[in-house]
């Protein structure tokens, strides 16, 4: 009878153990511009989050953890950012942070994510979000010298010496505006303009002015919408003929829509493959996850992926793959770091204690608007 009752005392043990598992979730936050002047970035994050989490959990949740998300909107506010970040952690008491969407939100943020000692993987391209690396910040957007770099290559490709540049003044542009300048130091370029404009304004044609009588050989505008698609639109006001580069703050129909494609026509950008995943060769390792990843979103949703989910995407792979090896804050933390040649919707991912991006210059497609659409640059 003893030998009984311990038999039963055992399994009912395993019973209560294996239950408590099952019902320990594990919490993710994010914060994301869902509504305001950067909704075209944060909506599709929200979405495309949301989608995957409820993807996974309707396998069984991830590494036997089902997961809980936690989403705020940060309205693109930088001190919204900062309270809701606050409130994820010592309220909802999640695990990891995905987002901000902008990199001045992130910036404001990574404090609260280092002091707080919660893994924070940021939607925003800024170099200074994760240059020099912080022990607690990942990003999945390529750096923005790789953007300018690749824009600068292509440049050189079409004797495109001198050179005018247009930025926002806010976080992403400031961080743009001195990549490119530096870049173009070395690599032999001549600044021949540098206009700024705020994220605010929505006429551009004086500093357009300015850069038209510079004569340069090429404009970069470097920003995200809705400026960009103005300046856009403005170069073709003011009947200028001059080649234009935007960055990869663009990279979504969205910035042909607002521009019109007469405006936006003829545009280089670089850009992620997701705009042109079914442009690519066959074996392309990203092809196939490009290609689910669009068609699962247009069946939710009911448009078009675009490269900006694509940022929320790739920081729920690098959750995925971190909550395999444990699930508190400082375990999470430390797989991300160890992520190896992970394929995913921005590149192939590698991380070290050194780079808290993972990415480099395979990462971005040189890409041309081409009748409303993209194409490749060849």
């Amino acid at each position: 009878m003893k030998r009984i009752v311990t038999l039963a005392a055992v399994l009912v043990t395993l019973f209560v153990a294996t239950t408590v598992m099952a019902a320990d979730p594990v919490r993710i936050g994010a914060l994301f511009a869902v509504t305001g002047p950067a909704s075209f970035l944060g909506e599709p994050e929200k979405n495309t989050l949301e989608m995957l989490v409820k993807e996974a959990n309707a396998k069984g949740g991830i590494g036997g953890h089902k997961v809980e998300l936690v989403v705020y909107d940060t309205q693109g506010d930088v001190t919204k950012a900062v309270q809701l970040a606050n409130k994820l952690i010592k309220n909802d008491k999640v695990s990891v942070i995905v987002g901000p969407s902008t990199t001045g939100e992130t910036m404001a943020v990574i404090p609260v994510a280092e002091k707080e000692k919660v893994p924070l993987i940021s939607c925003a391209a800024g170099i200074k979000i994760t240059d020099p690396v912080k022990k607690w910040v990942f990003k999945t957007p390529a750096n923005d010298h790789v953007a300018a770099e690749k824009i600068l290559i292509q440049a050189t490709k079409l004797k495109q010496k001198n050179l005018a540049i247009i930025t926002v003044s806010d976080g992403f542009g400031s961080s743009g505006r001195e990549q490119l300048k530096a870049l173009a130091g070395e690599k032999g370029f001549k600044i021949v303009a540098d206009e700024v404009y705020g994220p605010k304004d929505t006429d551009m044609t004086a500093q357009l002015t300015k850069i038209k009588a510079a004569k340069p050989d090429a404009i970069i505008c470097w920003g995200t919408n809705p400026g960009p698609a103005i300046i856009a639109r403005n170069i073709k006001q003011l009947g200028m003929k001059v080649p234009l580069y935007m960055s990869h703050g663009v990279a979504s129909k969205k910035f042909i829509e607002l521009a019109g494609a007469d405006a936006a026509e003829g545009i280089m950008l670089p850009a992620g493959r997701l705009t042109v995943y079914d442009k690519l060769q066959k074996n392309d390792p990203q092809v196939k996850l490009l290609r689910d990843y669009d068609q699962a979103y247009k069946k939710a949703y009911g448009v078009e992926a675009s490269t900006f989910g694509g940022y929320a995407y790739d920081a729920f792979l690098l959750i995925t793959g971190a909550l395999k090896k444990g699930s508190n804050p400082e375990q999470i933390r430390d797989s991300l770091e160890q992520t190896k040649k992970l394929v995913s919707i921005s590149g192939v991912f590698t991380m070290s204690p050194a780079d808290h991006n993972g990415l480099d210059l395979s990462a971005f497609e040189m890409i041309r608007v081409a009748k409303g659409d993209w194409e490749l640059v060849k």
